[in-house]
């Protein structure tokens, strides 16, 4: 079953989800993980492309959009169509994917945004009704 982890931001600020989607890809890209990015847009999904390439100076996170390298170790992706991915789902849409379930784990990024916070707290109440393992992680600082 999906493992799903809330990663809590103190910040207001919604361009954090994107730093903080980028220092978690790169750890789990460096641990051997595949990595999809659900974007909400295509605007998201150019901002979220252009920080992974500058988000580090030293790192560098093999990454491409999924419908053109379907075998990139990380894909950054808008729509229902997730590739072979199958491992983490970053998810920075405010709706949960339909597809979400055949991720072994789904990462929700939360900042005190009202909008952002009211859909974390929808997914929330939708992944605990459906029996889904949750894990909450309230980070001090960025």
């Amino acid at each position: 079953m999906t493992q799903v982890d809330f990663y809590i931001l103190p910040s207001a600020d919604p361009v954090a989800r994107l730093d903080f989607a980028c220092k978690l890809t790169d750890k789990a890209w460096r641990l051997g993980h595949r990595v999809y990015l659900h974007c909400s847009d295509a605007g998201q999904r150019e901002e979220l492309d252009a920080r992974l390439w500058r988000f580090r100076g030293e790192a560098f996170v093999p990454h491409g959009a999924v419908e053109d390298d379907q075998d990139a170790p990380v894909a950054l992706g808008i729509g229902s169509d997730p590739g072979q991915h199958q491992d983490l789902l970053v998810n920075l849409d405010l709706r949960i994917p339909e597809f979400f379930k055949r991720f072994a784990r789904v990462a929700e990024i939360v900042v005190e945004d009202p909008a952002i916070r009211l859909a974390a707290r929808e997914s929330f109440r939708f992944y605990r009704e459906q029996g889904y393992p949750l894990q909450d992680h309230k980070l001090q600082r960025l």
